[in-house]
């Protein structure tokens, strides 16, 4: 989901810093609700974790370039279903920020519309699951439907701002078609995949009960809301 550099320049590149401020104004609305449920130590150490499971899906977990980006497999349903909005949303910029900083200094320039297609996602995906799973239906029990609905929304959200950033860019000339349609049709993959992943993990969390009030852990994951 990394622009590539030189796709977006000069002033166009202003529009990503005002997007990513927006997305993380709002993400932080979001952090104020775990800080009020749990405590600022709380969210720390959820971001921390976060920060660095975001930093090894970037940097550890295959990956490859097509077309206008990279194809990743970033679980952003998943950080969202374990740890909550707040500390996921955390956990991808600093994690995204960390892997620029590290291993891929080209790509600092395009951080806000790299987060921009990171976090709004995410956002969409906190909205989805308030009216996609009941209340009285802990994260722990999510079935597949609901978690390829939150995979795909997130997954799709990242592909439709990949998208947004090419043609804002570069327009919409056969190459730039070409190359947007190429790294769609690739990240298919992560959608049909990331589901059987949500589950998977979800599956061990729902075996570990010695885990249910370890507050590491969103609370929503082992009991329904309150």
């Amino acid at each position: 989901m990394h622009i590539e550099p030189g796709i977006v320049e000069g002033a166009k590149m202003a529009l990503g810093v005002v997007t990513a401020a927006g997305a993380i104004g709002y993400a932080a609305k979001l952090t104020l609700s775990t800080i009020k449920q749990n405590s600022v130590t709380i969210l720390a150490m959820r971001s921390a974790i976060t920060t660095l499971l975001v930093f090894c899906f970037f940097q550890v977990l295959p990956h490859y370039p097509v077309g206008v980006s990279e194809v990743h497999f970033i679980l952003g349903a998943t950080l969202f279903l374990i740890f909550g909005a707040g500390p996921a949303a955390i956990g991808l910029a600093m994690g995204l920020l960390a892997q620029g900083l590290l291993f891929a200094p080209a790509d600092l320039p395009q951080y806000g519309m790299n987060v921009t297609s990171l976090l709004v996602p995410l956002l969409v995906v906190d909205a989805l699951a308030r009216r996609l799973i009941p209340a009285k239906t802990a994260y722990k029990d999510v079935k597949y439907a609901q978690a390829l609905a939150l995979s795909t929304a997130y997954q799709g959200g990242v592909v439709a701002w990949v998208a947004f950033w090419a043609f804002y860019g570069n327009g919409f000339g056969a190459e730039n078609l070409v190359q947007v349609g190429t790294f769609s049709v690739a990240y298919m993959t992560v959608i049909l995949i990331e589901p059987l992943l949500d589950l998977a993990i979800l599956a061990t969390a729902k075996n570990l009960h010695q885990l249910k009030d370890n507050r590491l852990f969103h609370s929503r994951l082992y009991r329904a809301a309150a």
